[in-house]
């Protein structure tokens, strides 16, 4: 295993959640991100938090999957990131969403979100590799 990328961790997480008040505020205005609560600087700071969880994750498999092999086989960048979004956080978004009574326009608005926020996140890494 190779070590962690602690710089593209946090760039990562920061894009993410920039992307995310960019998603919600002038392309899709929902006026929110992902809490609905408290501050502008709160919401992003809970932003940049839950994003990091998902980047130091990433950041670990990346590390795990070696700088040799992803030089080799760069696609593992967006395939890694945006198989998570696909295969994990959505339909985790789609079962609390579909409990909460949450409209289908939201739904898919939040499910671009996360989608795109992880192939960024893939970016992030590796432009940065």
């Amino acid at each position: 295993m190779g070590p962690v990328n602690w710089v593209a961790v946090v760039l990562a997480a920061g894009v993410a959640a920039l992307l995310g008040a960019l998603w919600h505020g002038p392309l899709f205005r929902t006026g929110r991100l992902i809490p609905q609560r408290g501050t502008a600087a709160a919401n992003l700071g809970l932003t940049v938090f839950v994003m990091l969880i998902g980047t130091v994750m990433l950041g670990h498999n990346y590390a795990r999957i070696g700088v040799d092999t992803l030089a080799l086989k760069p696609w593992l960048y967006w395939m890694q990131s945006g198989g998570i979004a696909i295969a994990f956080i959505i339909p985790a978004l789609w079962l609390a969403s579909v409990r909460a009574g949450t409209d289908i326009r939201s739904r898919l608005i939040e499910s671009g979100f996360w989608f795109v926020a992880y192939l960024a996140i893939g970016t992030v890494f590796w432009a940065l590799s």
